[in-house]
């Protein structure tokens, strides 16, 4: 059993419910119920400008980018969820677009949110136009493929955040050296749980964020 266990973060929630819709609050909800340290969830720019949270371009045949407040009324809003559980949770926040840059920031601010939160995205631009309009905020990249990996010691941020594929114990030692954390996912069964725990990653994102627990406990 791992002494010191990593950060536990449900992946949208406690996505593998199969009564509760991901990125919704009832699945937030659940995750922290299950005894999660916070949840990642998903950002995208609708196009009235508002910032909704949402994993897949379309909702039922809708563009995000190109629907109104009106016609998404059923996502949740990025200040509704920083408002709801900032306080009380890690939030990884990440941006599928950018454009987002500016608002998150906004949020970030008037939710007072200091070391508990990571804003995260697979677009290197994205995350480098963050740092450059404020170098107090932590950032990670999001990488599922080697070429993208690779590309991390150029960037300025604190976080990287590889799909399990790519975790291996050099890589946790690499991340460390280079004196930034590592969040892995999505990590569905127990013994690579333990795996990169006992690797010495700083947290592991499930779906299934009850076994995640368990693990653990």
């Amino acid at each position: 059993m791992v002494s010191d266990p990593p950060l536990l973060l449900g992946h949208r929630g406690a996505r593998s419910s199969v009564s509760i819709p991901e990125n919704t609050f009832a699945s937030f909800d659940l995750a922290l119920q299950h005894g999660c340290g916070g949840f990642e969830f998903d950002v995208r720019l609708t196009g009235c400008g508002r910032a909704v949270i949402c994993h897949d371009p379309k909702i039922e045949r809708i563009t995000v980018a190109k629907a109104t407040a009106e016609q998404l009324l059923d996502l949740p809003l990025l200040d509704e969820v920083l408002r709801r559980y900032a306080q009380r949770a890690f939030l990884d926040i990440e941006l599928k677009v950018p454009g987002l840059e500016s608002k998150v920031l906004t949020s970030l601010r008037e939710h007072r949110l200091e070391d508990n939160y990571v804003v995260s995205s697979f677009l290197p631009e994205v995350v480098t136009e963050l740092k450059t309009r404020s170098a107090n905020v932590q950032v990670g990249i999001i990488c599922d493929k080697p070429g993208q990996l690779a590309r991390f010691p150029k960037l300025d941020i604190e976080y990287v955040i590889p799909h399990h594929s790519l975790t291996t114990s050099k890589l946790v030692q690499e991340v460390h050296r280079a004196g930034k954390k590592i969040v892995t996912w999505t990590v569905n069964d127990s013994a690579s749980m333990l795996q990169f725990a006992d690797w010495g990653v700083d947290g592991i994102i499930s779906d299934d964020t009850d076994l995640l627990v368990r693990t653990f406990k």
